[in-house]
């Protein structure tokens, strides 16, 4: 609740300082990492961070505010086998996902930021909206599966979570001009996303000779990966669906403005 008063916050100080009319625009790439939050990661353990990259396109309103699109790649996983929770390490789970991530956010500037001037540095604040997409697979004898098409927690042919999902993001960061055209950004942001199967795991555990007969045999053995007689009987708990997963980046721009520079003022003698 508190993050989306913030975000309202936010929204309301862009519109009181927008102007329609563009100034500008920014376009590069970008590295960096990303975390995974959910239920094979309760204590935001960042001991294991993915690989990421993309590219930015940010539109530039005014000296304060901007509007920036990104597209990122990343791969997230987690492994029960990581916890030091005792019911973790006997349920046994695994996930890895390619995610593609499409995130737009509105950006304010705390400090005044015009390229090729000597206002080149300030912190931002950014809020916006991401869409992504999401496919959790596990390994069995050597060989990866997707996790959706198997039902693991029992869902019904036709059923399956959906592979593209949406969030709402929060972040900030530092932009700083290495050039008159060229400057680095440095951010890290959250995503608050509308679904917990991010990791294939969410509610209870299935009906084994339901889910057998429906999905076949691989479907129950990544269903269950305890190894332990009577571990994952119908009804137990395999995830916690009270919270969704989340995920997040951090990454280093590189970014190239298109756009014209304003001239120092002429020195004006009596």
């Amino acid at each position: 609740m508190q993050i989306r008063k913030l975000f309202f916050i936010l929204i309301l100080i862009v519109v009181s300082q927008l102007n329609p009319r563009a100034q500008g625009f920014e376009l590069g790439g970008w590295l960096g990492i990303s975390n995974y939050f959910g239920e094979l990661n309760p204590t935001f353990n960042l001991g294991k961070p993915g690989l990421a990259g993309g590219a930015n396109l940010r539109v530039l309103f005014n000296d304060r505010i901007s509007l920036k699109s990104t597209i990122s790649l990343t791969r997230l996983g987690a492994d029960d086998k990581s916890s030091t929770n005792s019911f973790d390490k006997k349920r046994n789970l695994s996930f890895r996902s390619l995610i593609v991530d499409l995130n737009n956010q509105i950006e304010f500037n705390f400090l005044p930021y015009v390229h090729g001037s000597s206002d080149y540095f300030t912190p931002y604040l950014a809020g916006g909206f991401n869409v992504f997409y999401y496919d959790p697979r596990a390994e069995y004898n050597g060989r990866y599966y997707s996790l959706r098409e198997l039902g693991t927690e029992g869902q019904a042919l036709g059923e399956e979570y959906f592979q593209f999902s949406a969030g709402l993001t929060f972040g900030g960061g530092l932009k700083w001009d290495i050039s008159t055209k060229l400057s680095m950004n440095f951010e890290m942001s959250y995503r608050f996303i509308f679904t917990d199967y991010l990791d294939d795991v969410s509610k209870t555990y299935p009906n084994i000779r339901e889910l057998q007969s429906l999905r076949g045999d691989i479907a129950v053995k990544l269903s269950d990966r305890s190894n332990i007689p009577g571990f994952a009987v119908q009804g137990k708990q395999r995830g916690n669906s009270r919270d969704n997963d989340r995920f997040s980046f951090i990454q280093l721009s590189m970014m190239y403005y298109f756009g014209s520079l304003k001239c120092p003022p002429i020195n004006r003698y009596d």
